[in-house]
């Protein structure tokens, strides 16, 4: 692969895609499906699996439930539910636009953690892996895998785009002045004042993804 002039990194849950709204459509759609006792066992499976394994696994955790629960058939519209949720419809405003413009300037590379099954579903079926003519990194921790990566994507720029300050300032350590980051206060984590303290600032920080529309900040990265 050539060298690009500037990389753009860009991270997918809660910053492309609203992935807070998408657990609560869950959650509402099991206490539905399954009631209030076996959602809360669901993601007691859910947290356990995550501890083990280091990141999210929807459909594992699904599988391990059923395990415990072999004569539940009301699991199967839980799968179907996962498979076929409408995820482009959680895309945040301006999320699409951002991608296009990102081309113009660089690569657009997709760069998440999680399994390797419903991330690329959810990517997929969000319009993202099309967006980014399916350059699309999935890891289990991104920040440790940079050589790799780099490997594939060699640059003499990166900028990295992401709602987990954790992320990004591992990301900044290894790579220093090679790498902008770019802290999107979307989500959960990003809204987590205690967390966010625990870590420097990233290079830049924005409210909303659609922040990112300015043309200033990609001129000056890309």
């Amino acid at each position: 692969m050539t060298n690009d002039h500037c990389v753009f990194l860009i991270d997918v849950d809660n910053t492309l895609l609203d992935n807070d709204a998408v657990i609560a459509d869950l959650r509402e759609h099991l206490v539905h499906v399954v009631g209030t006792e076996c959602e809360r066992r669901y993601w007691e499976i859910f947290e356990q699996i995550r501890i083990e394994l280091g990141y999210a696994d929807y459909l594992g955790a699904l599988q391990r439930y059923r395990i415990e629960r072999p004569r539940e058939a009301q699991v199967l519209q839980i799968s179907l539910y996962l498979l076929h949720y409408p995820f482009a419809n959680r895309l945040y405003p301006g999320a699409l636009d951002l991608l296009r413009q990102l081309h113009a300037r660089g690569r657009p590379v997709i760069l998440t953690d999680d399994d390797v099954v419903f991330q690329p579903r959810k990517i997929e079926r969000a319009g993202l892996w099309g967006a980014v003519d399916g350059e699309v990194l999935i890891y289990i921790h991104k920040e440790e895998m940079l050589d790799d990566v780099a490997r594939r994507y060699p640059a003499r720029r990166y900028v990295m785009i992401d709602d987990k300050i954790r992320i990004l300032a591992a990301m900044k350590a290894a790579w220093r002045d090679r790498l902008t980051t770019v802290f999107v206060r979307q989500g959960h984590y990003a809204n987590d004042a205690a967390l966010v303290a625990e870590y420097p600032a990233a290079d830049m920080t924005v409210e909303r993804i659609a922040e990112l529309l300015n043309l200033s900040w990609l001129m000056a990265n890309g």
